[in-house]
């Protein structure tokens, strides 16, 4: 068994949560709470994982450091 790591992004939306992979596109969900969405992308990246298999694709590697940050741009009224 191989073991994959991922960065998954969880941010609020209109209904709950949307959570995503940046290293796989096309891979999101959703979830009505923080757990739920955690739960449901953990889903989604293993049957993502199981088609780009399926497919022959081949499973991209995520490079370090992975870096999230926050940024203020002012703008000029």
């Amino acid at each position: 068994m191989t073991t994959y790591q991922f960065t998954v992004v969880i941010e609020p939306d209109e209904d709950g949560f949307h959570a995503y992979v940046p290293a796989l596109p096309g891979c999101h969900t959703f979830g009505a709470t923080i757990d739920e969405a955690r739960a449901s992308i953990a889903e989604a990246v293993e049957l993502h994982i199981e088609s780009m298999h399926q497919d022959g694709e081949l499973i991209p590697v995520e490079g370090e450091p992975f870096i999230i940050t926050r940024l203020s741009v002012p703008l000029a009224a």
